[in-house]
This record gives structure tokens, C-alpha cells and sequence, in this order.
């Protein structure tokens, strides 16, 4: 989140609730308004990194002294922004973390499949070389089979993985 930093000041707030809206189902902040801060790396790190405190701060149910703890690198107008902007929308985000563990918890996996690849479908993006996973899932809902289809980055499956993991330890307590 260091990176957050080279945003002027008057426009991190405004950022940072762009990214909630994301984070709630809503639109992207663009790329375009932002090309003369970062660069197209840093730009996917700073959205990935602010979209992921902001779930795991909510989804942790931390206090404000711990989220405030967890933006210890960033100077005092960062963090004065980060945590106004998350004051002002823990409830939109906790609704859309609710919602997206409800549609998960009313869906059965049947089947799923996976594969490897690198992402190359632009200049840019091919200097990157990121490494990408698809994974496609069968879900059962309500006798209807549906499947999804879903792109991660490295860090996106290891919160899945992560997640994965306390799910199973919720389940087994429960057995």
C-alpha cells in the first residue's frame, strides 16, 4: 500500500471509495485516470492491495486500532485517508462480503477444472508476465446446474487457498 502514497493527497479519498465500489460489485476505478501516477504494475498492486485490506479489515472484523496497525508504513494523511474511507463504508463492504459468502454457501460444487496460463493479451500487459489461473466451476443451485468461470492472479488464489483452509477447519469443529 507504500505506493498509495504517490497519489496527491486531495485525490486518495476519492480513490480509496472508487476501490469500495469495486470491492461492493460496483464499478473499477480506471486505469486512465490514474496512468500519469503508476505505471501498469504498480497500478494492479495498488488496487489489489487496497481492495484486499479493505475485505480482509472488514471480513476480520478488526477494531479501528488494528486496521490503523496493518497501515503502519504509510504516512499519516495515507492512513488518516484509509480509515476515514473505511469508517464511512464498512457497512457497503461487510453487505457485499455477506452476499458473496451467501451465494457461495447456497451453491454445491459438483465438478471443477483448472489450468495455467500467462497473460499476454496486450503490450503491457505481456511485460508483466503474470501468471494467471482459470478455474471452472460446476455448481449446483437449486437443481440447476451452472457453471462460472474465474481468473486469478498469484495473490487471488492464495486468499482462496487461504480461505479454503478456515472453511474446512469451520467444517470439521462442526462434525
Amino acid at each position: 500500500m507504500k505506493r498509495l502514497e504517490k497519489l496527491p493527497a486531495e485525490e486518495t479519498l476519492k480513490f480509496l471509495h472508487k476501490v469500495v465500489d469495486s470491492v461492493c460489485g460496483r464499478a473499477y476505478p480506471r486505469y486512465q485516470d490514474y496512468n500519469t501516477v503508476w505505471n501498469l504494475t504498480e497500478w494492479m498492486e495498488v488496487l489489489e492491495q487496497a481492495a484486499t485490506y479493505f475485505k480482509c479489515t472488514v471480513g476480520a472484523d478488526l477494531s479501528d486500532e488494528e486496521a490503523l496497525q496493518q497501515l503502519s508504513e504509510l504516512s499519516s494523511d495515507s492512513q488518516k485517508a484509509v480509515v476515514t474511507c473505511l469508517k464511512a463504508r464498512k457497512p457497503d463492504i461487510r453487505h457485499a462480503l455477506i452476499e458473496r459468502t451467501n451465494a457461495i454457501s447456497s451453491a454445491q460444487l459438483q465438478d471443477f477444472d483448472w489450468q495455467l496460463k500467462l497473460a499476454l493479451s496486450s503490450d503491457k500487459l505481456s511485460m508483466l508476465q503474470m501468471p494467471l489461473l482459470n478455474l471452472d466451476l460446476d455448481v449446483s443451485e437449486n437443481g440447476d446446474m451452472k457453471q462460472y468461470s474465474i481468473e486469478m492472479n498469484k495473490e487471488e488464489l492464495q486468499n482462496l487457498l487461504s480461505a479454503l483452509e478456515a472453511a474446512n477447519k469451520v467444517v470439521l469443529q462442526l462434525k
